[in-house]
C-alpha cells in the first residue's frame, strides 16, 4: 500500500504554493500530524498532513477497516497580520487527530471545538467543517482506496456554534452570507442570529 502523505503533500503545494513553515505535534496514542503554512497576498492558510495517513472509521464499528473509509485532511484561511494566528497551529492538530483519539468521521456540516481559544485573542473556540472541493480538489488514491478530501474550516463564535446545533449548518452559512460576514477575519464578531 502507497504511503498517502507524500501525495498528500503534493497536492497541497500544486493548490497553495510552497509552505513557508510547518510544525508537527504528536499525541501520545497517535500518528505524527504537521500543519504546514502557506502565504498568498493578504491570506494565510494552515492545513493539516497527517489526517488522511489512516481512513476514518464509524466508532460504533467492532474492528476498524485499515483501507477503506473516508480520508481528509483540514484546511483553515484567514487574513495575515491582524492576529497571531499562527498559535493555531497546535488547535488544528488537534482537530485533525481527533480521528484518531476520539475514533470521530470528520464530514461537512460537523462541528469541532477545542475548548479554548483557537489563537490568542480569538473570539473562535470552534469550526464549521465546510464542503470540500474549492480551494484544493480532492486527492483519487488507488482502488480500494477512498479519495483525500481537504475540508475548509470556518470559525464559529460560541454563539454561532450553539445557534447552529439548533438550526443546522446550512442555515448558519446562510446567515453568513446574507450578512455579508467575512469568515476569514481573524478577529470577526458573531453574526446577529436574531
Amino acid at each position: 500500500m502507497a504511503d498517502v502523505l507524500p501525495l498528500v503533500e503534493a497536492r497541497l503545494r500544486s493548490a497553495l504554493g510552497e509552505p513557508d513553515a510547518r510544525a508537527a505535534v504528536t499525541f501520545l496514542g497517535t500518528d505524527r500530524i504537521e500543519v504546514l503554512r502557506f502565504q498568498e497576498g493578504g491570506i494565510v492558510r494552515y492545513a493539516s498532513l497527517g489526517m488522511s495517513a489512516h481512513p476514518m472509521t464509524d466508532p460504533t464499528a467492532v474492528v476498524a477497516d485499515p483501507v477503506k473509509g473516508p480520508r481528509a485532511e483540514l484546511v483553515l484561511s484567514v487574513r495575515s497580520g491582524l492576529a497571531d494566528t499562527d498559535k493555531v497551529l497546535r488547535p488544528l492538530a488537534v482537530l485533525a487527530a481527533s480521528p484518531q483519539v476520539e475514533g470521530l468521521v470528520v464530514a461537512p456540516g460537523a462541528s469541532l471545538d477545542v475548548g479554548e481559544p483557537l489563537w490568542p485573542g480569538a473570539p473562535f473556540t470552534s469550526v464549521l467543517v465546510a464542503e470540500p472541493g474549492g480551494l484544493v480538489e480532492d486527492l483519487e488514491l488507488d482502488e480500494p482506496l477512498d479519495p483525500v478530501r481537504f475540508l475548509p474550516l470556518l470559525p464559529m463564535t460560541p454563539n454561532e456554534a450553539a445557534w447552529k446545533r439548533v438550526h443546522g449548518a446550512q442555515v448558519l452559512q446562510e446567515r453568513w452570507l446574507n450578512q455579508g460576514t467575512d469568515l476569514r477575519d481573524p478577529s470577526r464578531k458573531s453574526v446577529p442570529l436574531e
